[in-house]
């Protein structure tokens, strides 16, 4: 069953790039003491994703850090290569933290999985945002397949 509201976020690792290369994230460390805007998007460079997804995290970051948020993070099952490279193109500088969940394994672990294969893609996130205090999901919005709208930043910021 998918992860749901009033659920702690479970334990796993992701990677972030960092000064010295790929580095792991450990989500109870991640989530511990702070409120954490999370979403996830099917695909680094995809068209949603690029144009409209990350952009308006991007765009709007200080005003959701501004309600109280203490960390905006975007994840894909993508390699971490892959994430640092799409942020640095989107421009995400501190705003968002780019988290790579190479091998689905998180995914797996809240049960959002996407099956992209006819896509070419694999298995991938569906596209979700999440807002997460202290490890425990308060607010979840999962999009209907080819669906942007209860994911999007602002839709995001009005739940605040």
């Amino acid at each position: 069953m998918a992860i749901q509201v009033g659920d702690k976020i479970p334990t796993a690792t992701m990677t972030t790039m960092t000064a010295d290369g790929p580095g792991p994230v450990v989500t109870d460390e991640f989530f511990a003491g702070k409120k954490v805007v999370f979403f996830s998007v099917p695909g680094a460079f995809t068209p949603t994703c690029s144009a409209k997804h990350l952009p308006g995290f991007v765009t709007r970051a200080d005003e959701i850090l501004a309600k109280g948020v203490d960390a905006i993070a975007c994840m894909s099952v993508n390699d971490v290569f892959v994430m640092h490279a799409w942020g640095k193109d989107a421009g995400v500088e501190d705003k968002v933290i780019m988290l790579a969940d190479g091998n689905g394994d998180f995914t797996k672990a809240i049960d959002l999985e996407m099956d992209g294969r006819g896509f070419g893609m694999g298995i991938r996130s569906k596209r979700f945002a999440m807002i997460v205090e202290n490890g425990v999901v308060t607010t979840l919005n999962i999009e209907e397949p080819g669906a942007f709208q209860v994911s999007s930043a602002e839709y995001v910021l009005n739940q605040l």
